[in-house]
């Protein structure tokens, strides 16, 4: 069988195949809720306000990686729910998504928390660290946030 090629695909929520909200949402509970050991509201609503989008990469139709974008108050852009399969990791695809996450946030100012041990991984996409450090679910957090033009927040 010869290799899938990896695609990149986005969606508003009314969008979504209820197939494809099935897979993202058990990717999602696989990691969050079952391999982190953190049971907590997963569908905490967000995943349907209309100015949310959902941002995946598929191999084959699989989901690989995802991530949403929120829309928060006064246009500021929240990126959340970062996670990558546990085959797929590895591979760039945290990267890849988070260009195209940005690409689409555009000039918009954005932020996120950040798994603590991923802070470096996130300033490499011009995000700061805007906060304490917190434990959420028993895993430490730290708040980050991007300017609007994309560069680092002193």
């Amino acid at each position: 069988m010869p290799p899938q090629t990896i695609e990149v695909r986005t969606a508003a929520f009314p969008d979504l195949t209820t197939r494809t909200f099935h897979d993202l949402l058990k990717l999602r509970i696989d990691v969050f809720v079952v391999e982190q050991n953190c049971p907590y509201p997963e569908l905490d609503g967000r995943d349907v306000e209309p100015g949310t989008r959902h941002l995946w990469l598929t191999d084959g139709g699989t989901p690989l990686a995802y991530l949403r974008i929120l829309a928060d108050p006064g246009g500021v852009a929240r990126i959340g729910r970062v996670v990558v399969a546990p085959h797929a990791r590895g591979g760039g695809h945290a990267g890849r998504l988070m260009t195209e996450a940005l690409a689409l946030v555009g000039d918009r100012p954005c932020v996120l928390e950040a798994q603590s041990h991923l802070v470096g991984f996130y300033a490499r996409y011009g995000f700061t660290v805007s906060g304490p450090e917190y434990v959420e679910d028993g895993i430490p957090h730290t708040p980050m946030r991007r300017a609007a033009d994309g560069k680092q927040v002193a």
